[in-house]
């Protein structure tokens, strides 16, 4: 590839990701379960850890982990209920200080994103001071510590923010991603699962210049459509924009039961309370759906789904118990049930951020001018 293909690729990307955020906000506010292992959720008989501390994640102790495990590796684990109004209110109060940075800004969860700061509202040319500036910002307005990955694309960015955790930053310039692709394990690769990486250690594939030697149609002969975006990737280039609107493409609800379920007679009063919890944060946003899923784990923990697509858009409690009654007495089950869930999908909205300048977004997203350094 010419150095001119490579220079119309580079942005100035930020991707910042709060450190270990949940549980670190337990620990700002009671000071006592500071410097403790804590797991955020995860207490009852079949909880699951939301977010572990660092104290914890020395032990193994890690986000989706069963809490029976996490206790078993930590003794001395403390389980604190997840307060989900709190982390959602420290993140309205992080994501507004990306504002005054750029208009760019695409929220992944409640405490990452990635931010387009090519063209920035502080008219400053280093994206990497921005972002020790955004960083620092963060921690005196909430207490809390961020990392931060900057690079050319958004792919290069989240694997950046990686490396230097917690509390620290990665830079990788333009002049140095070809290098750091090739000499990094494919493992690392972000969007590289366990059993992708297992296919690609078979065939050879460790590393980024190991990656890099494969022609465009054994990549995809191997990986499907997934081939040229690891060949593209491994190059430094990654066409992904800073999305400043995310579409919603599904809202649901689920729970898991303490001891495994085998009437169907019972699990009726289980999906009542699950389509009330989902009309609530359907009503929050102001979203309504036409095709309804009903999940269903079972105690050997294999999962089957139901799904079906209505005439109209529902919202209501009724509505939704009403048709995943319907889902549930499609069939027999299987086995006895360790979890039930409802979601709605094909919504009638999409998100929009009214705290953007339209302008000002669509005018930073259309200027690729080439960067001034430092970068």
């Amino acid at each position: 590839m010419a150095v001119d293909d490579f220079k119309a690729y580079i942005r100035k990307i930020i991707h910042v990701d709060m450190d270990a955020f949940y549980a670190s906000v337990e620990q700002l506010d009671d000071p006592n379960l500071r410097y403790l292992p804590i797991a955020v959720g995860g207490s009852s008989k079949r909880g699951v850890v939301a977010a572990a501390s660092y104290e914890a994640r020395k032990y193994g102790v890690k986000s989706a982990m069963s809490g029976r495990l996490a206790a078993k590796l930590c003794p001395d684990l403390v389980f604190v209920k997840p307060r989900f109004e709190r982390y959602q209110e420290i993140s309205k109060r992080i994501r507004d200080i990306f504002f005054e940075y750029t208009a760019l800004v695409e929220p992944l969860s409640l405490d990452e994103a990635y931010l387009d700061v090519t063209v920035n509202r502080k008219k400053a040319p280093s994206a990497t001071l921005l972002a020790k500036e955004i960083r620092q910002k963060i921690r005196e307005k909430t207490g809390l510590n961020a990392s931060a990955g900057i690079s050319i694309n958004k792919f290069l960015a989240k694997i950046a923010s990686d490396i230097n955790k917690p509390n620290g930053q990665k830079t990788i310039a333009p002049d140095e991603v070809l290098g750091f692709l090739e000499t990094l394990d494919v493992r690392k690769f972000y969007g590289v699962g366990k059993v992708t990486k297992d296919k690609m250690y078979q065939l050879g594939i460790f590393t980024g210049a190991d990656l890099k030697s494969k022609s465009l149609d054994e990549l995809q002969q191997h990986f499907g459509k997934s081939g040229a975006f690891y060949y593209q990737v491994v190059r430094g280039i990654h066409l992904s924009e800073v999305k400043t609107e995310r579409q919603r493409k599904s809202v649901g609800a689920e729970r898991t039961f303490n001891d495994n379920i085998s009437s169907e007679i019972y699990m009726i009063s289980r999906l009542e309370a699950i389509a009330e919890e989902l009309e609530k944060r359907l009503k929050k946003h102001g979203l309504a759906g036409k095709t309804i899923t009903l999940k269903i784990k079972y105690s050997d923990f294999s999962v089957q789904t139901r799904s079906k697509t209505l005439g109209l858009f529902i919202a209501s409690k009724e509505l939704i118990l009403e048709e995943s009654k319907a889902l549930l007495y499609q069939e027999r089950l299987k086995n006895s049930v360790r979890l039930l869930g409802i979601s709605l999908h094909k919504l009638n909205s999409e998100q929009n951020s009214s705290e953007l300048s339209a302008k000002e977004a669509a005018a930073a997203s259309r200027k690729h001018e080439q960067l001034r350094l430092p970068f």
